[in-house]
């Protein structure tokens, strides 16, 4: 029997769903099958040295040497960076979220989302850095002559034969970049991402709906795609060195600088061609997953009507 109004009697439990700790995984993999002709074209131009390409000679360059199919060269490194990558730092971010966050369903603080989702993507770029370090290879073996490619014929292969040849710690060659990159990606795409969701539904002409996910997704790409994109260029170059070519950080970044503050820029344009579309496709995957399979949950603190 429902309370009336004045008779202090507690209101309904509220209920929320919250989403299952692989839902970011499976969500960001599916998006990727949509993007990884950017994040291709992206990591090619960010490798060219000494000279700035444009994104229609970069297309050109991978048809010739591989023809359509060669846009799609790498993807079993996307996927599996997804779902090692984004499975960590969205599960971090969620737990974390129902952890520290308030109680009575309202919305998590700002300063609070922001620091969960440094160190969700944080520990996720660590978890995910073989996998993208495969994923970086596979990508710019295209715009090689075939002498020089290393021919991995799939993720896992690259990850072993990296592995076997050039040892495991390999794997985690550019960590640290890498590292600081997915913390700053995740803060930009995740935390931006439910600000903005609370910014708009505040103005009463949204909804929970896929409109609204689109609209902040979408501006979440954008804060992300800025904050990351320097992070982003020396992390590409550092995992596609061959061993010894590059000292140190310092070194690379020294390098990079001297080709004019334009280079840690390179390939921004297909960075958030490909980085706008993925955040969108990510989170509209994962809203609907949420909304469709996620858990529910009541709200602990129960409210009066008076």
């Amino acid at each position: 029997m429902s309370a009336k109004p004045g008779s202090g009697a507690p209101a309904p439990p509220k209920h929320h769903k919250v989403a299952r700790w692989y839902f970011g995984g499976l969500s960001a993999a599916g998006a990727s099958c949509f993007t990884h002709p950017m994040d291709l074209l992206k990591v090619q131009m960010q490798t060219q040295k000494g000279k700035n390409v444009s994104i229609i000679f970069v297309i050109k360059t991978v048809i010739k040497n591989r023809g359509l199919l060669g846009f799609y060269n790498g993807i079993s490194a996307s996927l599996l960076r997804q779902l090692t990558y984004s499975t960590t730092r969205f599960a971090i971010y969620e737990a974390a979220k129902e952890r520290f966050g308030p109680k009575d369903g309202s919305h998590i603080p700002f300063h609070t989302s922001t620091m969960i989702a440094g160190v969700g993507g944080f520990a996720g770029g660590f978890v995910g850095n073989p996998a993208d370090l495969v994923n970086v290879r596979l990508q710019n073996d295209v715009k090689l002559p075939p002498e020089q490619r290393r021919n991995y014929k799939h993720a896992i292969h690259g990850v072993y034969k990296v592995a076997v040849t050039e040892g495991i710690t390999t794997l985690w060659s550019g960590a640290t970049m890498n590292c600081t990159r997915s913390a700053l990606m995740t803060i930009g795409q995740v935390a931006f991402y439910y600000q903005f969701k609370v910014l708009l539904l505040a103005t009463g002409f949204f909804r929970d709906n896929v409109g609204t996910h689109v609209g902040a997704s979408l501006l979440a790409g954008a804060v992300a795609t800025t904050l990351t994109q320097p992070v982003d260029v020396l992390k590409t170059r550092l995992m596609n060195a061959k061993r010894g070519e590059i000292k140190s950080i310092t070194s690379l970044i020294v390098s990079t600088a001297m080709e004019g503050p334009q280079a840690f820029f390179k390939g921004y344009l297909p960075a958030f061609i490909r980085l706008a579309p993925h955040t969108i496709l990510t989170f509209v995957f994962y809203e609907q997953l949420r909304i469709h399979f996620g858990i529910l949950k009541l709200t602990k603190k129960v409210t009066f009507i008076h």
